[in-house]
């Protein structure tokens, strides 16, 4: 015992062992599958008899940078609680893009509430041509091309919704109605022709 006391006053800078906290060591986290960007933080109050309560309103959107996008809207005590419930809200509530290469396959015009929003398919090399809000929910998407316009309300909420609602109406090139329907007339044309 006094052998060891003896040691550690003559080195006080000898090793103690490893630290509790020691974050180099840890294991590097696994990727995550959806990206989260948080679009709009405000502060909320609910007037009660005392005065004010307020709480804390999170729009949330996530995307895997690929089809899947989905936006949240959720309230906490902090902005912390909010940003996590909106988070969860959101991928609740994901939809799959249907995407012709790295651009939408049609144009679509939706209205939400008091938000319009305008989305364009673009050629290779134009980028994302949008603003704000629809640009950000746009980013965690796969479309690398892309023309869109923000008409009327300027709620940033509403517009994620409408931006969401304009993409969930996207139908898949293949099941166009004119494209079925081409198809088979030209084959039976070439086939009587031989």
């Amino acid at each position: 015992m006094a052998e060891q006391n003896a040691t550690a006053t003559q080195n006080p800078r000898a090793p103690r062992g490893p630290r509790r906290d020691n974050r180099r060591d840890q294991a590097p986290a696994e990727p995550k599958e959806f990206e989260e960007i948080v679009i709009n933080i405000d502060r909320v109050a609910r007037v009660v008899k005392g005065g004010r309560r307020f709480r804390f309103k999170a729009l949330v959107v996530v995307g895997n940078k690929k089809d899947k996008v989905g936006v949240g809207v959720a309230k906490g005590a902090d902005v912390q609680t909010a940003v996590a419930k909106a988070t969860d809200v959101a991928k609740k509530h994901l939809i799959t893009i249907p995407l012709q290469g790295d651009t939408i396959p049609h144009d679509a015009e939706v209205k939400f509430t008091g938000a319009r929003v305008l989305i364009k398919p673009a050629a290779p090399g134009t980028g994302i041509i949008a603003g704000g809000v629809v640009r950000q929910v746009i980013g965690v998407t796969g479309i690398r091309n892309m023309l869109s316009k923000s008409l009327g309300s300027t709620n940033k909420v509403n517009i994620a919704y409408a931006t969401i609602e304009a993409l969930r109406s996207l139908v898949p090139r293949d099941q166009w109605l004119n494209t079925e329907k081409k198809a088979p007339k030209k084959a039976a044309a070439k086939k009587e022709a031989k």
